[in-house]
């Protein structure tokens, strides 16, 4: 599929050759600790975004994008934490206007669900987003992976692996994108500064 999405964030754009393929799984694999949620934000101010949430409540995550300095939009935010996860939130994509964001943060709660359901879940979602050509993000702690996180990462379109490492004073934020269906995936690791906004760091590594 050759129509592309913005993510919201230029210098990612540009790397991806324009954005992503509309139609998309995204895989999102960032540490708990790591600014993360930014990449999430700044998606939500490109188009209509259906954001789930399996942890926090949804008050806290719409708490956290109003107090956010970067993009933001003003997204449909759902808790899908309680009963059942796995079958409010497939209820939910089932309503998924044409062209839109899903994000669910995080997806490791719906991973923990029984195996063949959550593969349903991924096929169903995936079939979902090729028909309305919009963009699903699921994002991923690092750690102990669930159980079912293999079936993320084999059905996910394009995998970023957020590296995020602390040497003293310094913190430092690499993107890998290992995957990229439906283009080229960039060689090098891209050095990001996730502040008040995604963008790239310009400092100089010292070798």
């Amino acid at each position: 599929m050759s129509d592309r999405l913005s993510t919201g964030i230029t210098v990612l754009d540009r790397e991806l050759g324009g954005g992503l393929p509309a139609g998309s799984i995204v895989y999102l694999d960032a540490d708990p600790a790591s600014q993360s949620e930014l990449f999430l934000y700044e998606l939500t101010a490109v188009r209509g975004t259906l954001y789930l949430t399996t942890l926090r409540s949804d008050q806290a995550v719409r708490d956290a994008i109003d107090r956010t300095l970067g993009r933001a939009g003003s997204p449909t935010v759902r808790s899908v934490g309680g009963e059942a996860p796995l079958d409010v939130a497939n209820r939910l994509v089932h309503d998924l206007p044409e062209r839109a964001n899903l994000v669910v943060d995080v997806v490791d709660v719906l991973e923990a669900s029984d195996a063949v359901r959550y593969r349903a879940f991924l096929n169903d979602l995936q079939t979902h987003m090729v028909n309305t050509g919009g963009l699903a993000i699921l994002h991923g702690m690092k750690g102990e992976d669930p159980s079912n996180r293999k079936y993320t990462k084999h059905m996910a379109d394009v995998v970023f692996d957020l590296r995020t490492a602390v040497d003293g004073a310094e913190i430092e934020n690499r993107l890998a994108v290992p995957k990229f269906r439906g283009g080229r995936a960039p060689e090098e690791t891209i050095k990001l500064r996730l502040a008040d906004e995604v963008a790239v760091d310009t400092s100089r590594d010292i070798a």
